[in-house]
């Protein structure tokens, strides 16, 4: 499985990458690198680990091209920044190392979502993992309401013990980039089950009604596709706790897909979608049969939610007979629906009876 590295086991395997490419020089040959092909074609179910993994098509990339060239320099650019990060003890965001590549002379990015794939290469070429770079990507965490203690190392070093019901305010316990135990040791609770929620909206809402309390659960807010971090909380609570994980989200392809991720994992980062996915995740709604069940207000789909539902179809993450009915009932229905539609029955119908329902049906409640 993958971990995370001691500095001394990073800098080795990112060594390794420019060694390649130095020996291919001094023989007079192009430097290359070679990487799985990270597209959903080549995405296979993992049956030890539970998981969607990258297969075992390849692609080579080398100094036959003036961009490939440039790609190549990039990476020995990136490969000393974050060897001089970790040297010195600190760390950069991903936009911070695109802007720093304007020094790079013909190594400077074009955009960030070069040097962001670039990242990604390097995770997949090194086994190794951005934290291990000292990277840290723009966006927050999740946030965190429940029962639920842990320990979260401050920087000057020194733990603080905190409780995401007790300790903190309405917004919850705001989750980090890194979530091992070097940063955070998750030490007791008293909860039933992890409940993902996908809109801050809904996260509000059930704060507000006490639904954390009156289900012992602990409320993730997701706040849309989740973080790297958010999946990674959310499986260490899982696994170390042993509790179900279920995904609350709105009713159209986009949510379907951070289930997907949730559990299987993403196709972007497939290369370690067993140190993030958490394959137990039950997806509780909405689901397109509610839309009909629940006589819930919805929107025509697009064009493009219509491409992402077909696409989905011959995805090996919904692969699931039961995946397969949702996608294509919502095909027929042309419909999709957020989960803030249910608040045609009022605010309290969500906590007092959609989710008592589904929560039943899988003996959550």
């Amino acid at each position: 499985m993958t971990r995370q590295h001691t500095p001394q086991e990073t800098k080795t395997a990112l060594h390794e990458v420019v060694v390649e490419m130095y020996d291919r020089i001094v023989k007079g040959e192009p430097p290359t690198m070679t990487l799985p092909v990270r597209t959903k074609n080549n995405i296979a179910f993992n049956e030890r680990l539970g998981v969607y993994k990258y297969g075992k098509s390849t692609s080579v990339r080398d100094a036959t091209s003036l961009q490939s060239a440039k790609q190549l320099l990039r990476a020995l650019h990136v490969v000393e920044f974050i060897e001089g990060m970790i040297d010195t003890g600190k760390s950069s965001t991903l936009r911070e190392m695109y802007y720093i590549s304007e020094g790079w002379g013909h190594g400077k990015f074009g955009s960030q979502n070069e040097s962001n794939n670039l990242a990604e290469d390097l995770e997949v070429v090194t086994k190794c993992l951005r934290e291990d770079f000292k990277l840290r990507p723009e966006e927050d965490g999740a946030r965190i309401i429940g029962n639920i203690t842990l320990q979260e190392r401050n920087r000057r070093g020194e733990w603080m013990r905190i409780n995401a019901r007790d300790d903190v305010g309405d917004s919850g316990y705001g989750v980090p980039y890194n979530v091992e135990e070097e940063k955070i040791e998750l030490l007791e609770h008293d909860i039933d089950f992890i409940m993902a929620v996908e809109t801050g909206g809904m996260f509000d809402r059930l704060i507000e009604n006490g639904f954390d309390e009156a289900y012992r659960c602990a409320l993730v807010h997701l706040k849309g596709q989740p973080a790297r971090s958010t999946r990674r909380i959310m499986k260490r609570m899982s696994e170390e706790w042993d509790l179900p994980v279920v995904v609350f989200a709105d009713g159209d392809p986009w949510s379907f897909r951070i289930h997907a991720s949730i559990a299987y994992g993403a196709i972007k980062t497939a290369h370690i979608s067993e140190y993030l996915a958490t394959p137990t995740a039950t997806y509780l709604g909405i689901t397109a049969d509610d839309i009909e069940a629940y006589d819930l207000p919805s929107d025509e789909l697009s064009k493009k939610d219509i491409e992402a539902l077909q696409a989905e179809l011959t995805d090996p993450r919904f692969a699931d007979g039961w995946w397969q009915e949702q996608i294509r009932m919502m095909l027929e229905l042309g419909k999709k629906a957020e989960q803030q539609s249910l608040a045609k029955y009022g605010l309290d119908f969500v906590t007092d009876t959609y989710l008592p329902e589904k929560l039943s049906e899988l003996g959550l409640a």
